[in-house]
């Protein structure tokens, strides 16, 4: 199985971004229902790592969190090129849950991602350099904005490669925590229990 851990999309989300890509050449555009944003690649892992690495991600605690999408920017430059992204607004919450699901997966008996966790949501793939339509993309775009969304779980995905692109299955949904991560483990009053 090749597996990550995303923060899925709301369909309204998904659609709006998707409505953005199309007009650049070369553009391998991700399908709406397939644009997330990744906490951790994992990669191929066996079943019996994939059961540990579900139970590691079951006790990850961390609270809910509103995030933003905002403007654009790629990965590469010139013939290097490889990806056009959507960014995220500076977020505490979303950076403390990406380094609990880094530990579970850890935990799990994965190795430590190497890259630092760049959070983005990608919109496109390139094989080629796509000229001068992309900075006329980007300068259309780039003070796009979405948000605030509520992120009330996160996902364990398995990818499949295909001649279409890759399928995505949704393996395990975690929910977050409606309070406040200081104040989850709290009692709720002093004496109410015995």
């Amino acid at each position: 199985m090749r597996l990550f851990v995303a923060l899925s999309l709301p369909e309204t989300v998904q659609d709006r971004l998707s409505d953005l890509c199309q007009g650049v050449p070369s553009a391998k555009w991700v399908a709406a229902d397939n644009l997330h944003l990744t906490l951790r690649f994992i990669g191929e892992v066996d079943h019996a790592e994939a059961d540990d690495i579900h139970d590691a991600l079951e006790r990850v605690d961390c609270e809910a969190f509103d995030l933003d999408l905002v403007g654009l920017d790629t990965f590469g430059e010139g013939r290097k090129l490889r990806q056009l992204w959507v960014g995220v607004g500076e977020n505490p919450a979303l950076q403390r849950l990406q380094g609990k699901v880094e530990k579970a997966v850890q935990r799990a008996g994965q190795p430590p991602e190497r890259r630092k966790f760049k959070p983005h949501v990608t919109l496109a793939r390139f094989k080629s350099s796509p000229g001068p339509k992309l900075g006329e993309f980007i300068q259309s775009y780039g003070l796009l904005r979405i948000g605030p969304i509520r992120m009330a779980d996160f996902v364990l995905y398995s990818s499949q490669l295909s001649p279409g692109g890759s399928i995505y299955r949704e393996e395990a949904r975690y929910p977050l925590s409606h309070l406040p991560a200081n104040m989850a483990s709290r009692p709720l009053a002093a004496g109410l229990v015995g």
